[in-house]
């Protein structure tokens, strides 16, 4: 690598002005068959750092949040990446071997990786040889029609022969690539997703009838299609029925001691009877409603003090304020999906207050609470929560901060 990078820095500042039409095209050849065959490279090594488990150590959600955050990628390129590596080192070894050798583009990869995961094993060599052969001639959008082709084609022959069977593969294939997206797009916001049958069919009864074209009405399809889904979330929204999000917490019954929670020993109990951990007893009493009581030598309640609190109101409203989000340095998820986290616990006397708090999401928040792991304090000259990585992630500790939330 150190050989190919001295390589690559002497090309990259080479004089192109005297190079005639021809040259320059055979140097752009040779830039791009190097690009198919570092694309290879790049997906092996990917699959590899996935099997390390580099992402979970650096306290990453995922694999493709890490590349994200390393490498600059956007979380969709990031994810494509991670599918195409999964895919490629669970391939054919034909594929395999022609994208060792640089035949194809990395879109490429991605297309023929994407429609080998939707087919059976036993057909994956087959289909991997023919779209390895167009790739010859076919961009990615030709690759991935055909392979929409082909995958309906081994559906229906699996139908006709296996009936029941076939149509239960396809309802799994539906639950597993079902997703719903909302990202920001230069106006507005981009809706993009696939729904299985049934889902498909619950979101069109839903829309129906609200986006029936009115009397005069100057819409487009879209459009009304648009503001009907706006209109059933409104309806949504009008009901009891939804659950509770970022105020008020549902309230979960934890017995547990107070050497627990001022010593961090022993566990607690929830109501149904089920153990917790020290750990997850504690991360509970971060941001949930808290009612002290008093138990007797028999365990009779003596007295049962007044829910405390935390974390809500004002004080929630201002973490959202100053987090954004989920605080965690690299971590995307909004604050809505986040938890209150007191810095110094509630059991160590630590207030509720913005000095002591910090916004985490579940993830990160389970993370933050593991023992000689990541440690995070509001710094003094910003009031900005600041993380320390544990010497496995970073050996000289450097602070690091969310740069998502606060675009700065």
């Amino acid at each position: 690598m150190a050989v190919l990078a001295e390589a690559v820095d002497a090309c990259a500042t080479i004089s192109l002005g005297l190079k005639s039409p021809t040259e320059l095209v055979e140097l752009l050849d040779a830039v791009v068959a190097a690009e198919r065959t570092l694309a290879g490279l790049k997906l092996r090594l990917i699959h590899r750092v996935h099997e390390a488990d580099v992402a979970t150590d650096a306290g990453a959600t995922s694999l493709a949040v890490w590349l994200r955050g390393r490498y600059r990628h956007t979380l969709g390129m990031a994810r494509g990446l991670v599918d195409a590596a999964t895919g490629l080192a669970e391939g054919p070894a034909g594929f395999r071997d022609a994208v060792v050798a640089g035949d194809l583009q990395q879109e490429q990869i991605e297309a023929i990786t994407d429609t080998l995961a939707k087919i059976p094993v036993l057909d994956r060599p087959e289909v991997a040889g023919r779209l390895v052969d167009e790739a010859g001639t076919w961009d990615a959008a030709a690759l991935k029609r055909m392979g929409a082709i082909i995958v309906d084609a081994l559906a229906t022959e699996s139908q006709d022969a296996d009936g029941i069977e076939a149509l239960e593969r396809r309802e799994k294939r539906e639950q597993r690539d079902r997703y719903l997206s909302i990202r920001a797009a230069r106006d507005g916001y981009r809706i993009d997703g696939r729904l299985t049958t049934e889902q498909a069919a619950v979101v069109n009864a839903a829309l129906d009838p609200l986006c029936r074209p009115q009397t005069n009405d100057a819409r487009s399809p879209g459009q009304r299609r648009a503001d009907a889904l706006e209109e059933v979330c409104k309806l949504a929204l009008n009901t009891t029925d939804l659950p509770d999000n970022g105020g008020d917490r549902p309230q979960v019954v934890v017995t547990t001691d107070y050497a627990t929670l001022t010593k961090e020993l022993g566990g607690g109990t929830l109501d149904t009877g089920e153990r917790l951990s020290p750990a997850a007893v504690r991360i509970l009493c971060c941001d949930a409603m808290l009612l002290p009581a008093v138990l007797g030598t028999a365990g009779q309640v003596l007295d049962l003090g007044r829910e405390r609190r935390l974390f809500t109101g004002p004080i929630r409203r201002a973490l959202i304020l100053r987090d954004g989000g989920c605080a965690f340095p690299g971590c995307d998820r909004p604050s809505r999906w986040c938890q209150g986290h007191h810095i110094r616990g509630w059991q160590q006397n630590g207030g509720t207050c913005l000095s002591n708090g910090v916004l985490l999401c579940g993830f990160h928040h389970r993370l933050i609470h593991q023992p000689h792991g990541w440690t995070v304090y509001i710094a003094p000259d910003d009031g900005l929560p600041t993380f320390i990585p544990p010497p496995s992630v970073d050996p000289q500790q450097r602070p690091r901060r969310n740069k998502y939330h606060r675009r700065q």
